[in-house]
């Protein structure tokens, strides 16, 4: 009978320690789930993904009049999005700290109304974090009835510290159907 007791609470112990190790895992996981948002904020703002959807705030105006950069225009679709999508200007020369305006022509050439989204990238990558856009597209989806055109501009300035080895910046922007929103892009009757 003592054995039975023995196992009994013996059982009873184990239970515990595992019950205890279990909390501290599900605590653990808990804090690590908060631990991932400034760690991801982080990535982001190092790769400059923070700034996808929100205009940037520019702090240093002074125009350095002694230094150009070239600045390339790109433009990308999904492969089966019914668009034209083209920068108006392909290549401009930009002095940094310079307040700039470049536009692109989109068109719906599909026979149905479609919501898009541009998601911007950097060539150099580290490029991004010398590029602030005051104005774009990218930040908010784009509804586009059958057949219509629009011109859409980015104003931008590129950051006087920006390193000196860099002497071209691309700015890509691809398009992609956003899922799940046709029923939203319909036009009101």
């Amino acid at each position: 009978m003592t054995q039975q007791v023995d196992a009994a609470s013996e059982v009873r112990a184990d239970n515990r320690r595992l019950l205890a190790k279990l909390l501290v895992v599900a605590v653990g996981m808990f804090g690590f789930g908060f631990a991932l948002v400034p760690f991801y904020e982080k990535i982001c703002q190092v790769t400059g993904i923070n700034n996808l959807f929100r205009p940037d705030t520019v702090v240093n105006t002074q125009v350095d009049q002694q230094r150009l950069v070239t600045v390339q225009f790109d433009a990308n679709l999904r492969s089966e999005l019914p668009w034209r999508f083209a920068p108006e200007q392909r290549v401009m020369q930009v002095h940094p700290g310079q307040l700039v305006q470049v536009v692109y022509d989109i068109e719906n050439t599909g026979s149905r109304p479609i919501v898009g989204q541009a998601i911007p990238s950097y060539g150099p990558t580290r490029a991004a974090e010398f590029f602030s856009k005051l104005e774009c597209f990218c930040f908010a989806q784009q509804t586009f009835q059958s057949g219509e055109k629009r011109r859409m501009p980015v104003v931008f300035v590129i950051d006087p510290a920006l390193p000196a080895d860099i002497h071209t910046i691309t700015l890509s922007y691809s398009f992609f159907e956003v899922a799940g929103t046709a029923a939203a892009a319909k036009p009101q009757s």
